[in-house]
């Protein structure tokens, strides 16, 4: 595609290549967009669990379960895979587990809440880890001036991607109520979409993206996992040579916190708060993605114009505006403007988030940086929702209350964004160890 111009790329690295890496974020994307918020999510609320009132709890408890292990798993999985030179190898891994348990979800019915919460954790596990490591390529094939554009294609495409792929379920859901059918019925064979999706596009990816990493050790006690480990504890020792990292860290927990709340109950509130139907709701994600494609798109190219710290602090004042119209709004035209600023806010924070990082992680441990900076967006998915659930539970079912609250959120990340010095952090992150 013209858009991806030689100019943008490091030496040696193809056009084709460029292609292949974004390919991946069009892959995952329907994943998210299906499974976690617009078709399973729902329909293992009102279907499998049949409407209960623990319902809600039991998905996000299998959500947290599945972002702990995240946690607590890939800093060092990065670690190991920059030890052996295996980004790839462990992300083609990755993506065959996504979408096997996705697959596998197919077979979940009415009254199966135990197999629906088991292939929930394992195939968001995979996912999450595959999202980790297609970042960490990011800096070997961007050079530092065009990263955020590049970050931004690739999020861009991942958002086409998810709404490419919910378009398609949509559109089988619809032919199957026209002929009868039940939830039951349909939402099974859109897993099974979204899956042969995920499985086809990634293939682009696993085709034409080259792991250009040689590993720094070759023998068995160091490429041991036990020394992805050391190799991690030995980062964390070192972490005050990173200061703006850390701080950019301690950033993303909080407003991603706030962006997992928009993913994970965006269609809840739109239904249970302003009223809208399931298939306005349908068309709401749909919407959301455009503007998102948008968003990523355009503040991809914005980072690289005015500079990373200031594209995010405009990125999280966007969304402090969308949590303070999402609140006061009460009718549908309203929510759809605080939606439609959610989409371009979220693209641009994505877009902007991966690039800092690229930015800032050493060269001989991207892989384990980005480790670390799912840790942070894994934490942020645990923290966000749960405040959400315990103030809306506090409040007597107020979300009103729940999403103004939400804007602590992001307030925080604007005061863990200031003390960044972009310059200084790229410097610390070309120095050799």
């Amino acid at each position: 595609m013209a858009v991806f111009s030689s100019d943008v790329l490091n030496p040696g690295v193809q056009r084709r290549e460029l292609f292949g890496w974004a390919m991946y974020d069009f892959a995952n994307s329907g994943y998210t967009t299906v499974v976690i918020t617009a078709v399973f999510a729902a329909y293992f609320v009102g279907g499998v669990a049949g409407g209960a009132d623990w319902a809600p709890l039991a998905w996000t408890v299998a959500l947290s379960i599945s972002y702990a292990i995240v946690m607590l798993t890939m800093p060092s999985l990065g670690a190991w895979a920059d030890l052996h030179g295996a980004k790839k190898k462990l992300l083609i891994w990755s993506t065959a587990g996504c979408v096997v348990a996705t697959a596998a979800m197919a077979l979940v019915r009415p009254g199966g809440v135990l197999l629906a919460m088991v292939l929930i954790i394992v195939s968001n596990t995979f996912y999450s880890y595959g999202e980790s490591l297609t970042a960490a390529f990011l800096p070997e094939l961007a050079r530092p001036e065009a990263m955020g554009k590049v970050s931004g294609w690739g999020w861009g495409f991942g958002y086409l991607g998810g709404m490419l792929t919910l378009a398609g379920c949509l559109a089988y859901v619809l032919h199957a109520q026209s002929q009868g059918q039940g939830a039951s019925q349909f939402v099974p064979v859109t897993l099974l979409i979204t899956a042969v999706v995920y499985a086809l596009a990634a293939s682009v990816t696993f085709a034409l993206l080259r792991e250009r990493a040689q590993g720094v050790s070759s023998d068995g006690a160091a490429s041991s996992v036990g020394a992805g480990f050391t190799r991690l504890k030995q980062t964390f020792g070192e972490a005050r040579r990173y200061g703006d990292f850390i701080w950019l860290l301690a950033c993303t927990v909080a407003y991603q916190g706030g962006v997992a709340v928009a993913i994970t109950l965006a269609a809840i509130y739109a239904e249970q708060v302003i009223g809208f139907l399931p298939q306005e709701t349908m068309v709401l994600i749909l919407v959301l993605n455009v503007a998102a494609a948008a968003g990523a798109f355009g503040g991809g190219h914005l980072q690289d114009r005015i500079g990373h710290k200031l594209t995010l602090g405009l990125t999280l004042l966007g969304w402090i505006a969308t949590c303070v119209i999402a609140a006061l709004a009460a009718t549908k035209g309203q929510f759809w403007v605080a939606a439609t600023i959610a989409g371009l806010s979220m693209g641009s924070c994505q877009s902007v988030g991966r690039a800092m990082v690229g930015l800032f992680a050493p060269r001989a441990q991207l892989a384990e940086f980005f480790g670390l900076w799912s840790f942070a967006t894994r934490l942020a998915s645990i923290v966000g929702p749960l405040a959400y659930g315990l103030i809306t539970w506090g409040t007597g079912g107020n979300q009103r209350v729940a999403i103004a609250c939400t804007t602590l959120l992001f307030v925080l990340g604007l005061m863990a964004l200031a003390p960044i010095d972009v310059v200084r952090g790229r410097a610390m992150g070309q120095q050799k160890l």
